[in-house]
């Protein structure tokens, strides 16, 4: 009997809003109390009505009333917080804002235990028994709480919607099919989910089929992932071991090299040292001859002087002269040894090129590739800096800002004489070799120009079909000229339409064998798209068509 009373103090000086004891309790003239915060923040969202109403009883009030505390509530509350209050029983259980509530509850509403389709209406544990104690209840459909009860009742008719219009699609009572559903291919809502019911089982077995069988590909994707990371740890690992005995090599070379050199130059010094201590000696002899000779020069007897005279003036064999000439000593070793640099930087970058295509030619075969970018912000993804190669530039072109830049002059350049060089042709390639996917652009001013693709072994000279770009099937290009496009493979000119732009970008798939080239300004315009199979790897190129002060620049993309 204690404990009711503990709990009807709870209810009774709790706030019915906020569900909380009551703070700065007022009282409306309806009798009901509530938090001074609580009543304000309610009225305020009706201020923009006339008349203002009690949560609880609905009694309106014209003009909102002006409340004050009430200080014997404020009291009692105080003194009950000071004692303590018991929790409500699980049984006692009030609906909050996220609840659904018991339709038949007065006042402050318990939260409801099941909600039933037929009546429609929600109800708590002691508003619901008479569903599961009154015969005709009992056959009532009782669900889990809904809000939603409300959506199976019919607009129109305001009857429960028990049919289902499969001409319609949708739930209907059963007065709609007297009037406009008339005709209808109708069914009960519980045949209709029936059927659906079946579609659902076969939906989520499907599901569950297909989540099993992404489990396996998810297994083995790790899997690959294990196998990867332990495929290039040990190639990273047997590559560290083969460098350090190729530098171990040359490390073994370049000491061969400086005992040949410091042992040839303690020859060298010996044999000059001793030509030189030959040398000292005769001088030494020399003066001392000259010296007797002028002692005898000086004597006064004429007999001495006859005698003495054959045995001085005879001369013993002398060091034959040297010739003095320019000496090179070493500079030729140097020569050498850089000679054997150059040679080694020549085939580590041929090698390097198809080391790099083997690496990048790894590839784990998923079912879903990357698309080719649609914005220009999915192109720069996969922009890459393209610097040209002065050992390929023809020699009438002039390479600048940073070797990105390519002129055609009047006057040959001063460029060393090279293998690479393009001899027929005004254009050049780039240094890097491109694999993977790339993107780059070209810009141009004057005249026109090739915005092209070539293999590393593109024909460098003869006549102009035997190495201009697309001319030989080694080489794809874009002829930018005029203000119209034509793609050459092959000596194969196709006509290519799309928007007129002194800017072209290129895009680069090496492994789909994908190579586009779009007109760039404001936006991005497709003008062409080769599809194929790359067999090495791809070097960029451009090439000047036919007026002095023409240039081809790659941009630097950010």
């Amino acid at each position: 009997m204690a404990q009711k009373g503990a709990q009807l103090d709870r209810e009774v000086f709790s706030c019915p809003i906020c569900l909380d004891l009551l703070k700065d309790p007022v009282t409306t003239s309806c009798g009901h109390s509530y938090c001074m915060n609580c009543i304000k923040s309610f009225w305020d969202e009706e201020d923009e009505k006339e008349t203002h109403s009690c949560p609880q009883c609905r009694q309106t009030f014209t003009p909102r009333p002006v409340l004050l505390k009430n200080t014997m509530l404020a009291v009692l509350v105080d003194e009950l917080k000071k004692i303590g209050l018991p929790a409500a029983p699980a049984d006692l259980c009030y609906a909050g804002a996220e609840d659904v509530a018991c339709d038949v509850c007065m006042g402050r509403k318990l939260k409801a235990l099941k909600s039933c389709l037929t009546c429609p209406a929600s109800y708590c544990k002691k508003h619901l028994q008479p569903h599961y104690d009154a015969a005709p209840l009992s056959k009532h459909k009782l669900v889990e709480p809904s809000k939603k009860l409300h959506e199976n009742i019919c607009s129109q008719h305001d009857e429960v919607m028990k049919i289902f219009c499969r001409t319609d699609q949708k739930c209907i009572c059963y007065l709609c099919t007297m009037d406009q559903h008339k005709g209808h291919d109708t069914v009960t809502a519980a045949a209709e989910r029936a059927e659906k019911q079946k579609e659902l089982e076969v939906s989520q077995q499907n599901i569950q089929q297909r989540i099993q069988d992404r489990e396996k590909d998810v297994k083995l994707l790790q899997q690959e992932v294990q196998n990867i990371n332990r495929s290039a740890d040990r190639t990273v690992e047997d590559g560290e071991k083969i460098f350090s005995e190729l530098i171990r090599l040359l490390e073994k070379r370049s000491s061969e090299v400086k005992q040949q050199v410091r042992s040839q130059q303690d020859a060298q010094v010996s044999r000059v040292k001793e030509l030189e201590e030959k040398l000292q000696q005769e001088i030494e002899e020399l003066k001392k001859k000259d010296a007797e000779l002028k002692k005898l020069s000086h004597t006064e007897d004429h007999n001495q002087f006859l005698h003495s005279y054959p045995s001085l003036s005879a001369l013993s064999e002398s060091t034959s002269s040297m010739e003095i000439r320019p000496l090179r000593y070493f500079e030729d070793v140097t020569a050498a040894v850089s000679e054997v640099r150059d040679k080694l930087q020549d085939v580590l970058r041929e090698e390097w090129t198809k080391l790099s295509l083997t690496v990048t030619e790894v590839d784990v075969l998923l079912s879903d590739s990357p698309a080719e970018p649609t914005t220009r912000a999915g192109f720069l993804k996969y922009s890459c800096e393209i610097t040209l190669d002065p050992n390929t530039a023809h020699t009438w072109l002039l390479l600048s800002e940073g070797n990105r830049k390519a002129t055609l002059m009047s006057n040959q350049q001063s460029y060393p004489s090279h293998p690479d060089r393009f001899t027929a042709c005004f254009q050049v390639l780039s240094r890097e070799s491109l694999t993977g996917r790339c993107y780059w652009e070209v810009e141009w001013r004057e005249g026109g120009v090739f915005v092209a693709v070539s293999y590393k072994d593109n024909s460098r000279g003869g006549r102009f079909y035997d190495s201009g770009f697309g001319c030989i099937d080694k080489s794809w290009s874009l002829r930018c000229l005029n203000n119209n496009y034509t793609l050459y493979h092959n000596n194969i000119l196709t006509p290519v339409s799309g928007p007129w732009s002194s800017r072209v970008g290129v895009y680069l798939d090496h492994r789909a064998g994908i190579l586009s080239f779009y007109s760039v300004s404001d936006t991005m315009t497709l003008l062409h798209r080769v599809q194929t199979t790359f067999t090495q790897p791809l070097y960029a190129g451009v090439r000047l068509v036919y007026s002095v002060g023409d240039t081809a620049e790659f941009c630097k993309l950010k």
